[in-house]
């Protein structure tokens, strides 16, 4: 089934010009009609969302965090300097709150 999908979508981004229209039949009578365009960056949007809810998951199974073992891609910094940044931040927020 992925592969399928994943065949037929390549297909469909190669042959089809981002203005094209399509038909998206559960969406609202008022936007069922989309461009290839739209639909394209709405799936990197939906993308993005749920890779985010997967990473959490991820992170409390395994209880690290970050790219992959070895290799986290997080800014360095030991707990004491996070627990700095995050009150520096937060009283950012406060003060501009206020402002």
């Amino acid at each position: 089934m992925p592969t399928s999908a994943w065949t037929h979508s390549d297909a469909t981004i190669d042959t089809l010009a981002l203005e094209a229209i399509g038909h998206v039949r559960w969406w609202p009578s008022d936007r069922r009609k989309a461009t290839l365009h739209q639909i394209l960056v709405h799936v990197i949007a939906e993308t993005h969302r749920h890779a985010g809810h997967a990473d959490i998951v991820r992170e409390f199974i395994d209880g690290t965090v970050g790219l992959r073992h070895g290799n986290d891609n997080m800014a360095p910094g030991d707990q004491a300097w996070w627990t700095d940044y995050h009150n520096r931040l937060e009283l950012a927020a406060h003060q501009a709150g206020r402002g």
